[in-house]
């Protein structure tokens, strides 16, 4: 009986069960600004990481367009497309702590608004 069981639950492990194909067919709920549960989530974890890093460190040394252009992005619901660019060593300093602190939290490296073109 036991050699029997085996194929069957390997092959439910695989292919992730029964439940996998619901799972994936229903839509993630949508808050009513149109973001998912899961992106308000993670907005608000970074908007606490942010106001935790700036009274721990200070804003000595971010810059006007650095404080502006990461503003827009949480005001954007943590959507826009990244373009805050950390010049500074504090800027700097301040963006690895909030990639650190949002990949603790579950957020991909995609998720983070810092890119310099």
């Amino acid at each position: 009986m036991r050699n029997r069981l085996f194929p069957l639950l390997l092959a439910a492990a695989i292919c992730g069960g029964p439940g996998l194909a619901r799972a994936e067919s229903e839509a993630p709920p949508i808050s009513r600004d149109g973001l998912t549960e899961w992106q308000v989530t993670k907005c608000e974890r970074y908007r606490k990481a942010w106001a935790d890093a700036t009274a721990r460190r200070g804003m000595k040394g971010l810059g006007t367009q650095f404080l502006e252009r990461h503003a827009a992005f949480i005001a954007s619901g943590c959507i826009a497309r990244a373009d805050v660019c950390p010049r500074s060593k504090e800027e700097l300093d301040i963006a690895n702590v909030l990639v650190i602190l949002g990949m603790n939290g579950g957020m991909a490296s995609t998720f983070f608004p810092f890119a310099c073109r």
